[in-house]
């Protein structure tokens, strides 16, 4: 399919760790549009770790399907931490899955402001231990940004899950 060599080996290694502890994992993508869970379920076998993936790209979704409260989006936007938190969250409920990824972001061409140039993605790795955000900036096109986004989701969740406990 589309995804590179290293994105299929991290989706091959991440599912081979989480089998081996017979946890599962959900995804809530907004700007990346279920190109994570896509990346996921390229690998065979996957059924047995992946659970499910939620695609909010629009708030209402993000809302109505992850329980994120709409005074973090008022407040904030949809491209911030507390949202991410949310949606990373209620993945994982929504699942009844051990580990969620979510994501949030400006992939551009547009949409970019001083504050969230394009290319800043909002990371939430929801884990045994509890939630880990961080934001990160990514160089390039719409296309770039997005592979890059879901390289690093499973780059983050794969060494997350080796330091569990």
């Amino acid at each position: 399919m589309m995804f590179s060599s290293e994105i299929k080996a991290l989706a091959t290694e991440l599912g081979q760790l989480l089998l081996a502890r017979g946890e599962t994992i959900s995804t809530a993508e907004s700007c990346t549009g279920g190109l994570i869970s896509a990346a996921i379920t390229e690998i065979a076998g996957s059924s047995a770790w992946f659970e499910r993936g939620y695609i909010t790209y629009a708030n209402q979704a993000k809302i109505s399907l992850l329980d994120v409260p709409p005074a973090f989006i008022d407040g904030l936007g949809a491209v911030s931490e507390p949202v991410v938190a949310a949606m990373a969250q209620g993945a994982a409920d929504g699942a009844a899955a051990r580990w969620a990824v979510a994501v949030s972001g400006v992939a551009g061409p547009t949409g970019g402001s001083v504050d969230k140039p394009v290319g800043t993605v909002w990371f939430a790795f929801a884990t045994p231990e509890g939630i880990h955000t961080e934001k990160q900036v990514f160089a390039g096109d719409r296309s770039a940004v997005r592979m890059a986004t879901v390289y690093h989701a499973l780059l983050r969740l794969v060494a997350l899950v080796k330091q569990a406990r």
